[in-house]
């Protein structure tokens, strides 16, 4: 079975790059010749809040927003962020998640506690079986500024849409979107003395993730 249409979700926590994120994958989207369509449908944008944006690929594309059991791809930048939206996910999508976390107020408050490594995975091992782990902040970190995590999450995402196995029983039925497309659309969308780090990061993210 083909599938003609890839819905992302893409949350995160203020100061993680994830609007950026979400505006580079839209742009990717246009520039392999697809219809794409994104909404940032709620966030806030100072440090701490929740964020989360919608980007939608396709053959024809009428609406920007994806709804609970839609989503294809979840990209989550923080730990719980990818536990907040599981319920978005399709039978058969994937998860890729970036192991930061950031605790918010009502834990550093100590009202509640928060979710250990083994308690992230066997959650998400019960909602979908395609799963991948990326340590962004830590390659970031790595390449000597950790603002590129948002990077180097693209650059795993990038390596998984690319591998054509992102469903168990639907493939993806629209070219590929190459590297060299991601690295220009990136190039475009950041201060020319940071392409080369971001660059960098980017294919670090390609090299970090492990495909089933």
């Amino acid at each position: 079975m083909s599938k003609d249409i890839l819905n992302f979700l893409l949350s995160g926590v203020g100061g993680q790059g994830t609007i950026l994120a979400s505006d580079v994958l839209v742009n990717v989207g246009l520039a392999s010749g697809y219809q794409a369509k994104q909404a940032e449908v709620h966030g806030m944008s100072q440090r701490g809040g929740s964020v989360t944006s919608y980007v939608r690929w396709g053959r024809v594309v009428y609406s920007p927003l994806v709804g609970a059991g839609e989503a294809d791809v979840l990209l989550a930048f923080e730990k719980v962020e990818a536990l907040r939206y599981l319920q978005y996910l399709r039978p058969g999508a994937l998860a890729l998640v970036n192991m930061e976390a950031i605790e918010p107020v009502t834990v550093t408050s100590g009202g509640q506690a928060y979710p250990d490594d083994d308690t992230l995975r066997g959650v998400l091992a019960q909602v979908t079986p395609h799963t991948a782990y990326v340590n962004g902040g830590a390659i970031a970190a790595e390449l000597g500024n950790p603002k590129v995590a948002n990077v180097v999450l693209l650059g795993a995402l990038s390596r998984v849409v690319e591998s054509g196995n992102l469903m168990s029983a639907e493939r993806w039925s629209l070219p590929v979107a190459t590297q060299d497309t991601w690295l220009k659309v990136i190039t475009e969308r950041v201060p020319p003395k940071y392409v080369e780090l971001n660059r960098r990061a980017f294919l670090a993210g390609r090299e970090s993730v492990s495909l089933g």
